[in-house]
Formats: structure tokens, C-alpha cells, sequence
């Protein structure tokens, strides 16, 4: 894996080399093995290597033989050999063995139409000298992060983080409020946007072309995810396997040490099952654990790890891990609240101890139904499809403001968020079942001016979009839709992008192959929650591999004791954070709302964890950033 980096020049002026470097050096950490560049006219690309795949002839940035096209490139392509042997076919020659080669002769061969024929992770840029364009390209599901910005001077910039691009001169950082909006609200802040107004991301699936000459700017979308298209009449649990087989083996080809994480759930153990099934030697796999017992699922870990014969390794931590709260803002730039990033962290440091590459189960519950949430909205569903909306708005929007949250009561009678979610439409409730911080509880931090600014913007705006997107769909596949364009990759995919690459370690996710994607929207959404069960076809296509133990267990996932441990350790820091003049002075965090909100929580009234837990990572985040409103 590697960092990548860029500047083109609309007056063809030559760049600034030290500030090239600079932000090539601030990407060290995702390829510690060499750094080169490029440097043209009005245009230079940077790279940082992470050798993996011909370690000795995949130098970047990579030159075409004429030198007129140049590539700097992050990722993996996983059929590069196979398109290697069809380029060889149209008369192409190679001097090396890397994908990088491939992956720039495609562009020679098939221009931009390239991107539609890899199948693998990638966030890449291509110069091209004989049209003085710059063309970047990221993956499909949004593996590989692509960071942008547009200078008044015509300057564009491109890098894979968002650091790099804040070393150079001229970079605002002004906040983008919407983009904090959605933050206080998910916890991160979804493709496009990012928390500054003039930085972007590239949305997965995307390419941007730009023109030296003129400053045109070219944005298109590639490839997306069907889930309207009528699904496949039979489920063949046996043609899934085969399939997510293909996809392992794939991803099993590296010129270095390689392994697997292992936290003992459906997916890791599938995937590490697979590896094993393929693999002359002991898979190596690590987990890490947790210091109280009703957190710690490194027993299961261990059942796998036996029933295969892998070399396991285990590292209990602490589930109050405070040493890391300042050093997550350094991994993400921007703020992310996702507090399992914690654990995460320590696993990636973990593997790189023995491994170079590590094979990852992320995007089953995406893709088969298996988070709670999933079944929970279906039951929603379910009643909202029998009223129409008014009338639900009239019934239960009146009895959910009455009824009171009671967040230390039974779940059985914790009906609050039901009754607001039978209130709204199918999009507006999916929302606020992931909001990290619901709408009553937002508002409470909205000061005049941040109302003023967002001027009736909602977060749930991009979902209804999405759900728009997919109209026609199963309900459980419009979810998954918005989960795929949303979560997924503004979340799940970026914690183990910056997890990983912090410790110098490939990260590949077989789940996610997009063909496999592909196939698997198609099976039936009746096939992926069955009696109330998540990913049931999955469940069904693996048992017989991994333990039934397993495939029978509650999901659990990264989960660590927050309410306790932000009422006790961190309580200090919650107050600290009421007053916090980092967050006061932007004038857009209400001081009353926020003081109410960590002594309901440190009082135990109410249960506002990862609200506050938002809050606090916001608050680091704009400590880092030195970020201001002013300018707004």
C-alpha cells in the first residue's frame, strides 16, 4: 500500500518541489520503503512505497516508455495478471512483474475506460502529457481514500490524506458547516465533503479529470451497486462460497509476509477458513482482546484459530483505552467518532509484527443484512407500509414527544425511538436509527449562528437522495444501498484505512470484491434475514466450514464498555470539554445545551456516550486542525 500525492499548475509555472515533498513526507507512514517523484511541467506527482508485489520493479512514479503518460498509484490490482496477458495479446510489452505496470499500459491501451476493467482496491492518478490532463481515479466500494482541492490560482491539488494537502501553501481551513452537521450526527463526515469548505474526497466509484489549460474540472461516476434489478430466483450457498473462494485467493498473491485478522465472528473466521483451504502453512492470524471478561470475545478467536491449525496471536487491551484519544486525530485529520477505531488501531499494530498484508472480513453485514439495525427497520417497515404517512405523523409523532426516553430502563419499554421512527418516512427513520446523535439531542448544541449558517439543512437529506436512487427496491436493499454509499465507506472503510496505514500495513478485503458485490445483491433480500437472523445465506454457505459455535453466536463486533468508562476516566474530560474554548469560540456549539448534556450523562439520567464521545473527537480534531469559523 502507499501514499500518493499531486499538484498541477494551471500557468504550467514550475511547482514548488519543497512543498511537494512536504506533503509526500507527511504520508511517510503509508509507505515507509521509498519515496520518488515526478516532476514536468506545471505538474509533479509524489509517492510514498509500501512494496508488496514485485518489490524491486514497481519504482513510482512509473513512466510509460515513450514518457508521456506517468503514474503514481495506491492499491492493488488483483487481476493484473490477467490483464497483463490480454495486453500482451494487443502487443504491449513489460520489463517489470508489479500491477503498476499493468495498470499504466491499460491506460495506453483503453484510456480512462481502464478503471471499468480492474478489479481490486486503488485510489491512482495519471498524468498525461500528450493531452495535459490529469486524470485520478479511486476503487469502486471506497478501499483506497483520494483527498482534492482547487486553489484560487487555478492550483489543484490531490493526496491520499487529508494532511498532506494542509502543508501547502495557501490551503484554507475554514469549516464546512453542513460537513460538521453531518459529523455531530454519524460520526464522520460522508463523501463528498469533507470538514473544510474547499477539500474534497473522490467519491468511490469516481474519476476527475483536469484539464491544465483551461482548469476544467470533470467528474463521473464509473460503476455503481444494483439492487433493483430483480434478484436471482434460487440462492446457491454453495456458488457463494466458490465465489468468495475466488476472491481470497486473489487476494492471497503478495511478495511478503501476509496474514489475517481474527475477532472469532462469521466473516474474519470465514475468510481465515478460505485462507486456510489455500494456504501449505499455517495462516497467521491475530486479535486482540479485551481486559474484562463481558467485552472480550478472544475466546472465540481461539476456537477458530484452533480449529485451523493457524498461528494466533493475542494481545489483551485495556477496554479503557484513553492513551490513544489524542492520537486519533493525527490518524483521520478529521473529526471521527467511531469509537471502535480504538481497538482497531491496536490490532493493525499487532499484525505488523509479523505480517505485511492482512486479510480483513469487513463488508458481510453490509452486503448480507447482518447488522441489528437491519431487522429492527424491517419490523418498522412493516407498519409504516399499513398507514400512510399522515396519519403516522399524527399518531405517533404527538405520543413520541410525550413518551420519555428512558435510557436505563428495559428495552422492552424503551419505546421513544420507535414511535419518532414510525413518524417518518422510510429514509428519515434509517437515519436517525445510525445517528450517533439524534435530532432532539443536536438541536440542543445549535447556537443562533450554527442555525443561521445551515439554514434548514438536515443530514437526512443525502439519505432520502440515496433512497431516491434506489426506488423500487426491496426496503432492506434501499438500507443497504445508503449503508454502501454512506457507512461504508465514510466509515467502516476509513477507520481501517488510517488503522492500517499508521502502522505500515495492506489491509485487503475479499468481501468486497466487486464482483462478488455484484452477485451478491442479486440473491433474494428474503435470503438475508430469515426468523430475525442477519447474513442467514452466508450463515448457511459457511456452516460446515467454521465452527458451528460460531456461526450460531450473538454478533457482538469491537464493542467497549463506553457509558461506564466516559463516567468514570473520562468524566474529568467531559467536563473539561462544557467549557472548552476550542469548541466555544467557533460559536457554533451551544455552551448550555452541551453542560446539560454531559451532567445527564455523567449523572446517569440519560445515556449519551457516543454523542459525547462525537463532541470530544471533534474537539481534538479542531485542536489539531487550528480549524476556524472566521473566514466563513
Amino acid at each position: 500500500m502507499c501514499g500518493i500525492t499531486g499538484v498541477l499548475l494551471s500557468s504550467g509555472k514550475p511547482v514548488n518541489q519543497d512543498a511537494l515533498r512536504r506533503m509526500n513526507t507527511r504520508l511517510a507512514h503509508r509507505g515507509p520503503d521509498a519515496d520518488g517523484f515526478f516532476w514536468g511541467q506545471g505538474v509533479a506527482l509524489g509517492h510514498r512505497r509500501l512494496s508488496i508485489i514485485d518489490v524491486a520493479g514497481g519504482v513510482q512514479p512509473m513512466l510509460s516508455d515513450d514518457e508521456g503518460v506517468v503514474l503514481t498509484f495506491n492499491g492493488e490490482i488483483y487481476n493484473f495478471q490477467y490483464l497483463r496477458r490480454e495486453l500482451e495479446g494487443l502487443g504491449y510489452s513489460f520489463r517489470t512483474n508489479s500491477d503498476t505496470e499493468v495498470l499504466i499500459t491499460a491506460y495506453l491501451a483503453w484510456g480512462r475506460d481502464c478503471v471499468t476493467r480492474l478489479r481490486g482496491m486503488f485510489a491512482f492518478a495519471i498524468w498525461d502529457n500528450r493531452t495535459g490532463e490529469l486524470f485520478v481515479a479511486r476503487d469502486r466500494l471506497g478501499i483506497k481514500p483520494v483527498y482534492y482541492c482547487s486553489l484560487p490560482d487555478g492550483t489543484f491539488l490531490f493526496a491520499s490524506e487529508m494532511k498532506a494537502l494542509l502543508t501547502y501553501p495557501g490551503v484554507g481551513r475554514s469549516l464546512r458547516l453542513d460537513a460538521l452537521e453531518d459529523y455531530l450526527a454519524l460520526g464522520y463526515v460522508p463523501d463528498p465533503k469533507s470538514i473544510l469548505q474547499n477539500i474534497h474526497k473522490l467519491p468511490p466509484a469516481c474519476t476527475i479529470t483536469v484539464n491544465q489549460s483551461t482548469g476544467k474540472q470533470d467528474l463521473g461516476r464509473y460503476w455503481n451497486v444494483d439492487v433493483v434489478t430483480p434478484p436471482l430466483r434460487e440462492e446457491d450457498p454453495e456458488e457463494l462460497l466458490e465465489r468468495l473462494e475466488e476472491a481470497v485467493k486473489l487476494r492471497m498473491i503478495a511478495d511478503v509476509p501476509l496474514g489475517a485478522f481474527l475477532s472469532g465472528g462469521v466473516d474474519s473466521s470465514t475468510i481465515v477458513g478460505l485462507m486456510s483451504r489455500n494456504s501449505s502453512q499455517p495462516v497467521e492470524t491475530c486479535s486482540v482482546g479485551s481486559d474484562m471478561p463481558d467485552f472480550d470475545e478472544s475466546g472465540h478467536a481461539q476456537l477458530v484459530a484452533d480449529h485451523f491449525g493457524t498461528h494466533h496471536r493475542l494481545r489483551l487491551v485495556s477496554a479503557h483505552d484513553s492513551d490513544l484519544i489524542d492520537t486519533m486525530p493525527d490518524l483521520y485529520d478529521e473529526p471521527f467518532g467511531d469509537m471502535s477505531a480504538l481497538p482497531t488501531y491496536r490490532v493493525c499494530a499487532l499484525a505488523r509484527e509479523t505480517v505485511t498484508v492482512a486479510l480483513s472480513g469487513d463488508g458481510g453485514d453490509e452486503l448480507f443484512g447482518g447488522y441489528r439495525r437491519y431487522k429492527f427497520h424491517m419490523m418498522e417497515e412493516r407498519m409504516r407500509s399499513a398507514l400512510p404517512l399522515g396519519v403516522r405523523r399524527a399518531f405517533f409523532g404527538p405520543l413520541s414527544r410525550i413518551y420519555p426516553k428512558m435510557d436505563w430502563a428495559p428495552q422492552y419499554v424503551r419505546a421513544k425511538s420507535t414511535f419518532e421512527a414510525l413518524a417518518r418516512t422510510s429514509a428519515e427513520a434509517y437515519f436517525q436509527s445510525v445517528s450517533k446523535m439524534p435530532d432532539r439531542d443536536r438541536l440542543r448544541l445549535h447556537t443562533d449562528k450554527m442555525r443561521k449558517h445551515l439554514a434548514g439543512y438536515h443530514p437526512h437529506d443525502r439519505f432520502k437522495e440515496l433512497a431516491q436512487e434506489a426506488e423500487g427496491a426491496h426496503p432492506l436493499s434501499i438500507v443497504q444501498y445508503i449503508d454502501m454509499h454512506t457507512y461504508l465507506p465514510g466509515d467502516i472503510l476509513t477507520k481501517v484505512d488510517r488503522a492500517s496505514m499508521a502502522h505500515s500495513l495492506e489491509v485487503r478485503v475479499p468481501i468486497l470484491d466487486h464482483k462478488f458485490v455484484e452477485w451478491g445483491l442479486r440473491l433474494s433480500p428474503d435470503s438475508r434475514i430469515v426468523d430475525g437472523s442477519g447474513k442467514a445465506v452466508m450463515k448457511q454457505a459457511v456452516r460446515g466450514l467454521i465452527p458451528d459455535e460460531i456461526i450460531d453466536r450473538p454478533k457482538k463486533g469491537f464493542n467497549i464498555p463506553a457509558g461506564q468508562w466516559m463516567r468514570e476516566e473520562l468524566a474529568p474530560m467531559l467536563q473539561e470539554l462544557a467549557t472548552s474554548e476550542i469548541l466555544l469560540d467557533t460559536g457554533l456549539i451551544d455552551r448550555k445545551g452541551l453542560s446539560e448534556m454531559v451532567e445527564e450523562h455523567l449523572q446517569a439520567h440519560r445515556d449519551h456516550h457516543a454523542a459525547l464521545w462525537n463532541v470530544l473527537m471533534l474537539e481534538r480534531s479542531l485542536s489539531k486542525l487550528e480549524a476556524s469559523s472566521a473566514q466563513m
